[in-house]
Order: structure tokens, then sequence, then C-alpha cells
């Protein structure tokens, strides 16, 4: 039986992206996998997608076809189809694709230091400006190394350094072990937000050890991103933005008593909330109805979104007198 199993959550409105993550999977210079396609009621099914490749591949390959549940409710399915013998899962979204070396860089970085969870770093092209490689941790942070070539680290403040500034971590070059993806699952109802993160959280708080490697595990594909293709005026903004402080309201109480981890989370909190409320006020100039229905709901669930709006408005009307 396989030692990893590759995770790949599907759906697509164009020809082509799937084949291109698969070529990259199987060229990896680690082969001992097999492969799980979620489709998730993709509009160009995965298994259209399989039709080229060659049938020693094709062999390897499980599509899971469900009705759709989002990017969460799809790595979920994956995970429950896990065989029991696998001792690894590797992540990679179906737009995305892998350098040739990262799972072997995670499995023998894993085996050999007896970690539960990895990351690699990922490059992509200019719209993923954000994102930033694992060496540039130690500028800021206390960074233990543990071998040169791959470069690769551990954090002994992981969960108070990945609160402050996320943007090193990608599920396309997380790879996590069996005590993990036996017992942890995305929050799948949170869906065009931060289901990722509080699952990263989850799995650093379970695991027995985190590393993290500087070598690119993977190339941020250009296929249809559904996250990234939501902007300020879109009608799912505000459901976005009220998943966001649901995932973040959530992280909150497995951080109790971590004032530093607390205080990060109620900052990406205010900043949520903002968003949210300036993406409503952009309706209201254009004489558009808000989206008052859910708006209601965040505010029976935080009420401090009032006091965000008020605090909004006083400053436009003190940057207006």
């Amino acid at each position: 039986m396989a030692k990893l199993t590759v995770i790949i959550p599907y759906y697509q409105k164009e020809p082509g992206i799937l084949r291109r993550a698969l070529t990259a999977v199987f060229a990896q210079t680690f082969q001992d996998f097999d492969v799980l396609v979620i489709d998730d009621q993709s509009p160009f099914p995965a298994r259209e997608e399989l039709l080229a490749l060659p049938p020693e591949e094709a062999s390897r390959i499980t599509v899971i076809r469900q009705p759709n549940a989002g990017p969460g409710g799809a790595r979920n399915a994956g995970l429950d189809a896990v065989k029991p013998e696998t001792e690894y899962v590797a992540f990679l979204d179906s737009d995305d694709v892998w350098s040739a070396d990262h799972l072997e860089n995670a499995y023998r970085g894993m085996t050999r230091f007896k970690a539960d969870c990895y990351w690699a770093s990922i490059t992509g092209g200019d719209d993923f400006h954000y994102h930033f490689g694992i060496s540039e941790l130690a500028e800021t942070e206390e960074v233990r190394q543990l071998q040169d070539e791959p470069l690769m680290v551990e954090l002994p403040e992981m969960t108070s350094v990945m609160l402050k500034n996320w943007s090193f971590l990608h599920l396309s070059c997380m790879v996590i072990g069996r005590n993990l993806f036996r017992s942890i699952r995305f929050e799948a109802e949170l869906r065009l937000a931060a289901e990722d993160v509080l699952f990263f959280c989850d799995c650093v708080l379970a695991a027995d050890r985190v590393i993290l490697c500087d070598t690119p595990g993977a190339v941020r594909g250009e296929g249809v991103n559904i996250f990234h293709a939501i902007d300020n005026d879109s009608p799912q903004f505000l459901r976005q933005q009220f998943n966001t402080w649901v995932a973040l309201d959530t992280l909150e109480e497995r951080f109790y008593g971590r004032s530093a981890e607390v205080a990060s989370i109620r900052s990406y909190k205010q900043t949520a909330r903002r968003q949210a409320l300036w993406s409503q006020a952009r309706l209201v100039r254009r004489r558009k109805i808000p989206q008052l229905n859910l708006l209601a709901r965040w505010i029976w669930r935080d009420p401090r979104l009032l006091g965000s709006a008020v605090e909004l408005a006083a400053g436009k009307l003190s940057r207006q007198s």
C-alpha cells in the first residue's frame, strides 16, 4: 500500500487544469503515493480530465464525485477516504503545480525529524505577492535550523508567529501525518473564508512536531480560484468576511488565555468587520440595498459590528468636517 495519499479538491470551469496538476504529481521524485481527486460537482468533470493519462497513472487515481460542498468539504471527503495503512497526506489545489522534489523533501524531512506536520515555501506570480518564503522568517522570528540542504527549520513559537502573519503557509505545500489526518477536519461551512487557517492552527496545536522547508514545494497556478475571484464589490464579499470572522472567533476560543495569540486574532476580526462595512457603504453610495439579512445575523453573533459601524461613520464625518 502507498505510504502517502495526495488529496486534490476539484472545481473548475475550464479544461486542462487538473491534467496539469496531475502531470506535476506523477513527475515527483518520490513515487510511493496514490491520488484522491474530489470532484466537488465541478462544471467540467474530473473524469474527462483523466482520459488522456497513461493507464498506469490513471490506475493510481480514485475520483470521488459529490454534491458541491466547497473546498473544505471536498478535502474532508478526501481525508475520510484515506486508507488506514497510509502514513502521510499531502494537499494540492487543482490549479497549483508541485515542484518535482516536493514529496521527497517532505517525506525525508518528516521521517528524519519525526514530524507530523510540514510546510514548504510556495512561489507564484505578481498576484501572489503577499506570500513569503520560510527563510524570511529568520529576519524577524526565532528560528531553529535543522539542516542546510534543503533548508529546514522549526519555530519554537509556531502558533504565535503564524497568527501574526500566516502568509508563509499554503495548503498546496502542506503534508500531515496519521495522527493529524485521522482526527482533524476542515470547517466545511466556512466557504470562501479562513477554513484553511483554522485547519492550520488545529494541526499545529495537535502536532508532535512541525517543520518548515524553504525550498518551494509548489507554484501557484493560474486556474479558476474561487476565493481570489471575489473582490470588494462582489455579492459574495460580505459572506466571505462574515465566515472569516466566524473562523477567527473559533480560533479565539482555541487560544483562550494566550494573550499574544488572542491579540492577533482580535485584530484580524476587526479588519473583517471594517472591510465588510466598507463594502456595504459602497452599495449605499451606488443607491443599492445593503445585505441586511446577513448584517443582522452578524450583529446577532457579534454586537461589536455596530460599534465598528459607528466608528467608521464618525471617522467619515470628521474627515468631511
